[in-house]
């Protein structure tokens, strides 16, 4: 049987990551030479779908945490949008970040911020076996995830979605578009996503005294449509609110309201505060950790 494992910072470079990563960025660099607002709004249009309804909905308030329920085409659509964010596929994603909750802030953390800001923030995926999880890691974190053929099919070929969009844009707008739609938001959604990783467990304030480092980080909140409310997160995982005041402004809280008055999703959980700041609470782990 093979063994369940976590990923760690041991082990040589990533080649294909890291050439990849550095393809990405020089492409996006020259997105910002050939600007139009047709690239921009392709620009920001493919990040909210990718980075909103595809990861924050999709991957990680949906897929992770089960905080609402959703048809499965609903469920299976948004995974797509996901994939778009080029952030790995649903499976992969799910389990690391299901690691993350059940280890957080220690070395079995896949990104944890104790071995280093920039190990939290993007040298995780460049070094080591943390993006690389075991047949046997994913089965034992994300089960329900892998009985969906569809999802493991689109796990295996997450690029293939974003091709498709190239296709779509360069028909459209030609390779400037493209530029904008795929490389420059990409860029974009990455480093904003792994803002979360990195400056939420590091810098901001803390409404709940659980045993981790997260933090509300108001300026990631806004860069990532409301994740960057991470204490509130941590305290509460399965909570598809993670800003729990009105000023603590949750744009994918306020979409998921809007697809449960439109009847699309059902069994939303949501995390409420009281008149007063509840007690702080324990962060119990998604799975356990032995």
């Amino acid at each position: 049987m093979q063994k369940a494992t976590v990923g760690n910072n041991s082990g040589s470079i990533n080649w294909q990551t890291l050439i990849a990563v550095v393809i990405f960025h020089i492409l996006a660099v020259a997105a910002l030479f050939t600007f139009s607002w047709q690239n921009l709004a392709a620009g920001v249009i493919l990040w909210w779908i990718a980075g909103s309804l595809g990861i924050g909905l999709g991957y990680h308030r949906l897929l992770t945490h089960r905080g609402f329920k959703a048809p499965r085409w609903l469920e299976r659509t948004l995974a797509v949008c996901g994939s778009l964010a080029m952030q790995s596929g649903p499976i992969t994603w799910v389990t690391t970040h299901r690691l993350h909750h059940a280890f957080t802030d220690t070395d079995r953390d896949p990104h944890s911020p104790q071995k280093g800001i920039f190990w939290s923030h993007m040298g995780w995926i460049l070094r080591g076996t943390a993006q690389n999880n075991s047949e046997a890691t994913r089965k034992r974190y994300s089960p329900d995830l892998m009985r969906d053929p569809f999802l493991v099919t689109l796990d295996k070929y997450y690029w293939v979605p974003i091709v498709i969009v190239s296709i779509g844009l360069f028909a459209a707008g030609g390779f400037s578009m493209v530029l904008w739609g795929v490389f420059l938001k990409t860029i974009v959604g990455w480093h904003t996503t792994w803002l979360v990783n990195s400056a939420t467990h590091l810098w901001g304030s803390r409404r709940f005294d659980i045993r981790d480092t997260s933090t509300n980080n108001a300026l990631v909140a806004a860069l990532t449509f409301g994740e960057g409310w991470h204490n509130n997160h941590h305290a509460y995982p399965r909570s598809a609110r993670h800003g729990l005041r009105w000023y603590e402004v949750d744009v994918n809280w306020i979409q998921i309201k809007v697809l449960e008055k439109l009847g699309l999703i059902k069994n939303v959980y949501a995390f409420e505060l009281g008149a007063a700041e509840e007690e702080p609470v324990e962060l119990v782990p998604i799975q356990d950790a032995a």
